[in-house]
């Protein structure tokens, strides 16, 4: 956990890192993920539950899903507008997942790391707000 992430929301790297289309380093790549996480405005961020933020190499389609699926980033969990009040009781957290190599086959720079990454946690935070895909690519985030 770093010291600079609001409380509940580690950033847990998995997995060996293999050599992708733009070659960054892990932990460049974590502070990438870091430094989005930082730019979450403090409201929002006070306001986040019980989340977990990830960082694999790649996405696993499981069982009857595409095996061409690449993800970005996953959310995976109840969304703040869909929790009721018995929610809290012994439930697991909602967990985001980065996935570093999907987002480095994409880019061709640091810099295009570094927006894609910011991009993609946006995206994934904002589903733990609740906010679908639809409305993501209505406001330019999908």
């Amino acid at each position: 956990m770093h010291a600079s992430l609001p409380p509940g929301l580690p950033i847990i790297p998995d997995g060996p890192h293999e050599p992708y289309g733009f070659s960054m380093a892990a932990d460049e790549f974590e502070a990438a993920v870091q430094d989005a996480l930082d730019s979450i405005p403090a409201k929002l961020a006070e306001a986040m539950d019980n989340v977990a933020v990830f960082i694999e190499d790649d996405y696993v389609p499981g069982p009857g899903e595409d095996p061409d699926t690449v993800l970005l980033g996953l959310y995976e969990g109840v969304p703040l507008t869909e929790r009721d009040s018995w929610w809290d009781a012994g439930s697991l957290p909602d967990r985001i997942t980065i996935y570093r190599g999907p987002i480095l086959e994409i880019c061709s720079s640091r810099e295009d790391v570094i927006h894609e990454v910011a991009v993609t946690v946006v995206h994934e935070v904002a589903h733990h707000f609740g906010i679908s895909d639809d409305r993501l690519h209505e406001l330019g985030w999908g």
